[in-house]
């Protein structure tokens, strides 16, 4: 009975472990938008009217090929720091702070989990909200949600209270699982070299602080937080005890975030070959059917089955031994070798080397730049000369050239500046005494009199020139 209860804990770790990785997966493929896009967008004061709309979507975070040296080299650090708080504080006060700040994280994490999740199984579309904050017509705050998202807030927060409290296993495979999830879908990494340089680290990092010190195997048991997913070896001990199994969540993240690439490289494989440079070019409608499984996916197929295959062997080395075991020690060569084989039987290890979403991102933004550049000084040569009609009297155009004059610098600035050249000059127009002038016989006349006096001795002339 013991031995079948500890096969059920590893078939659901397991399970645990794939489910983040293949759904997040699919899901990063809509986390693509830049934030230049988004910059555009709320200059423009375009916000989204419903919750399916691209315009939810967040930026993803890239991992560059200098970013993954350094992730063993912060990993250790973050490690050995805790080793050495949970050796010389007390761990229950430790605990107590980290369970409040992960308490945080949690509340965000499952919210976002639960809105995707009732939003994929009903299809639900609900009206969305901004909270939009301003400064020099620039969006530097924008937060979006709708009714969905506060009931699923308002849920996440129940529960983890009761995590808070009785510091249920299950419930803290709830965060454990939303952590991953969320992890996959906004860590993106660059190019397979930023991938293979992460994961060949963090298999070294694995070995030396599992095999080579009691360090991660003492922080994993003191560390009352849910940064592992676990399962009882049995449900109903005898003595009435749980023991459990577990997984930690830098062993689903990790090879995670590389499983989501190659599905990315697959799509982009699928869409170089009907004939589209990136999925921005995509038309709306080809774009949404091909957005999940409307496409090839061999190299994440390949990169899905190494992971399964090195987490089987991991828990069954684990098993045989009766020791904890780096998972990175299988996953990461088990990954890194999927992707290589499947390149050099299609013959395509060159264009997957070559391959960088970073390089394709930059091109993007520099063109839309470029051609932002160039609509924004054919603007400004258009309203230019309307923008110098009028100077404060209203006396024809002001030259560009003349003294204290100066031309503005935006196409939004010479809008501004006609409008109030305008009302100016109407206030003088209004306000100001008219300024007087000398008639022909000498006296001092207003410019309406004036132009009286010349209306009516042309009428005159002419009425003399006629007799």
């Amino acid at each position: 009975m013991a031995e079948a209860g500890l096969f059920l804990a590893y078939a659901v770790i397991g399970t645990m472990a794939v489910a983040p990785i293949y759904f997040g997966s699919f899901s990063s493929l809509d986390r693509l938008k830049s934030a230049a896009s988004k910059k555009k967008a709320s200059e423009k004061g375009h916000f989204a009217e419903y919750s399916d709309s691209e315009d939810e979507d967040e930026e993803s975070e890239a991992v560059t090929a200098e970013d993954a040296y350094m992730f063993p080299v912060y990993g250790s650090a973050a490690l050995f720091s805790m080793y050495v708080i949970f050796k010389y504080l007390n761990k229950d006060w430790v605990n107590f702070l980290l369970s409040g700040y992960f308490a945080l994280l949690g509340v965000a994490a499952l919210t976002q989990l639960g809105v995707r999740v009732v939003k994929g199984v009903t299809g639900v579309k609900l009206p969305l909200y901004h909270l939009n904050l301003v400064h020099h017509s620039k969006s530097v705050f924008d937060l979006r949600f709708t009714n969905l998202h506060l009931g699923m807030m308002g849920a996440s927060m129940l529960c983890t209270a009761f995590y808070l409290y009785t510091k249920n296993w299950a419930v803290s495979n709830l965060f454990g699982l939303a952590f991953s999830f969320s992890a996959i879908i906004l860590i993106r990494l660059d190019s397979f070299k930023s991938g293979m340089i992460m994961l060949a680290g963090l298999f070294v990092y694995d070995i030396f602080w599992v095999f080579g010190t009691e360090v991660m195997v003492s922080v994993a048991k003191n560390f009352d937080a849910p940064i592992k997913v676990v399962f009882p070896k049995d449900l109903f001990p005898a003595d009435g005890k749980l023991a459990f199994t577990m997984l930690g969540l830098g062993d689903i993240v990790v090879p995670g975030i590389f499983v989501a690439l190659c599905l990315r490289f697959d799509r982009q494989r699928y869409l170089s070959s009907i004939g589209y440079a990136t999925d921005k070019a995509l038309p709306r409608v080809l774009n949404n059917k091909h957005r999940g499984f409307g496409f090839p996916t061999p190299y994440f197929n390949a990169c899905m089955a190494a992971y399964v295959a090195g987490l089987a062997t991991t828990i069954t080395v684990m098993h045989t031994f009766k020791a904890a075991q780096p998972a990175l020690l299988y996953l990461s060569p088990a990954c890194i070798l999927a992707v290589i084989a499947t390149a050099v039987v299609r013959g395509e290890l060159a264009a997957v080397f070559s391959y960088s979403e970073e390089t394709k991102k930059d091109e993007g933004d520099s063109a839309e730049s470029a051609g932002k550049d160039k609509k924004a000084d054919g603007e400004e040569e258009e309203k230019a000369p309307v923008a110098h009609r009028y100077n404060l009297r209203n006396q024809g155009p002001a030259s560009t050239s003349g003294a204290g004059l100066t031309t503005p610098a935006s196409a939004g600035e010479l809008a501004d500046d006609e409008q109030e050249n305008v009302k100016a000059s109407r206030v003088l127009d209004e306000k100001v005494n008219p300024i007087s002038e000398v008639s022909d016989d000498g006296s001092e006349t207003t410019p309406a009199t004036s132009a009286k006096g010349k209306k009516g001795k042309k009428s005159g002339s002419k009425a003399k020139a006629k007799k």
